[in-house]
């Protein structure tokens, strides 16, 4: 489903969904996080560095907040009646964990429920938010600029394959950067000579046929662009970047702890803890308005030295020399 095909039918629903004076106020103040995965949120490691983000704001669920979580379990599909629903409950804030077009789909929900997002992208090039200092309306948030560092995940990816002429581009149509980024990374990789070759992937099924189409283009390496989806499938993709011997480049930590080669990008545990931070500042009175997009300060580069040597790969000491963790 396309990010305009959401946000049509969020305002379909909406029109229909029953007015605020039929909501019962809760004794609570109520956040609605909505999350793409399916996780035990009670103990899952990103909804506790939420948690803590809440609480160093005085925040503690069950005490003087409640969170109502709500996933879509992969099937973004469903979003639209998870967000009608959180509307209809009155809702103090609304979280958002699962990139920029849920956002937009919570912003088409409510123009007057705070919304606090996370997403990879930039905010501004999606439309979430007027600019970065000021975002304006009722939406602000985190994003961890997964996308913008393409070009520098793909230098680093030469460094470990050098032999890799043509490199291939995972990217999701659907998602509101994707085209800019991509060109970002094109004009990186005609720089140090390589050849991209953009695969597109909005689903499980297009992810296997984009690996059997690098089989065929003989691309020698495989650099998987920032996305809610592939995060959601990263066990998916490592899998069968393994099973295709093929060199790949991520976006966040969780790839190499699960057995990806190398990644390089800003925590994702550490952005929801500035997502729960914001949630609490807004639960205590300040407008979303006002609070400036956050952006990580810290970037992280996590080499998995099993699999480059599964991979007949010998990683370059000056890599290894700037490398945030190695995993052997």
């Amino acid at each position: 489903m396309r990010r305009r095909e959401f946000i049509a039918l969020l305002g379909a629903a909406a029109a229909t969904g029953p007015h605020g004076s039929e909501a019962q106020q809760p004794a609570l103040p109520v956040i609605g996080a909505i999350w793409t995965a399916p996780r035990n949120f009670a103990t899952d490691r990103y909804t506790i560095a939420f948690r803590e983000g809440l609480a160093a704001m005085g925040f503690t669920d069950g005490q003087n907040v409640a969170i109502e979580h709500r996933s879509t379990d992969g099937h973004l599909d469903r979003l639209p009646r998870l967000m009608v629903d959180l509307v209809r409950r009155e809702v103090a804030v609304i979280f958002v964990a699962a990139g920029d077009v849920p956002a937009l789909v919570a912003k088409g929900a409510t123009r007057s429920i705070p919304i606090v997002f996370l997403t990879s992208s930039d905010p501004v090039r999606s439309g979430l938010v007027a600019s970065l200092n000021r975002p304006g309306l009722n939406a602000t948030g985190v994003t961890y600029l997964g996308g913008s560092l393409g070009a520098k995940r793909l230098e680093m990816l030469h460094e470990l394959v050098p032999r890799a002429a043509t490199v291939g581009l995972l990217v999701n149509p659907n998602n509101t950067n994707s085209e800019p980024e991509s060109a970002d990374i094109q004009a990186g990789a005609r720089s140090i000579g390589l050849q991209i070759q953009i695969l597109e992937a909005s689903n499980k099924a297009e992810v296997d046929q984009a690996f059997a189409t690098l089989t065929e283009l003989k691309a020698g390496a495989l650099l998987v662009n920032s996305d809610p989806l592939f995060f959601f499938l990263r066990d998916h993709l490592v899998t069968l970047a393994a099973r295709h011997t093929m060199p790949t480049s991520y976006f966040s930590r969780e790839f190499s702890e699960g057995g990806g080669l190398i990644s390089y990008g800003a925590s994702i545990a550490g952005a929801l803890r500035q997502c729960g931070s914001y949630v609490g500042r807004i639960l205590k009175g300040e407008n979303p308005a006002d609070l400036p997009v956050e952006q990580p300060t810290k970037f992280e580069l996590v080499i998995n030295l099993k699999t480059a040597k599964e991979l007949a790969l010998t990683v370059p000491q000056a890599l290894l020399l700037r490398a945030d963790e190695v995993i052997d």
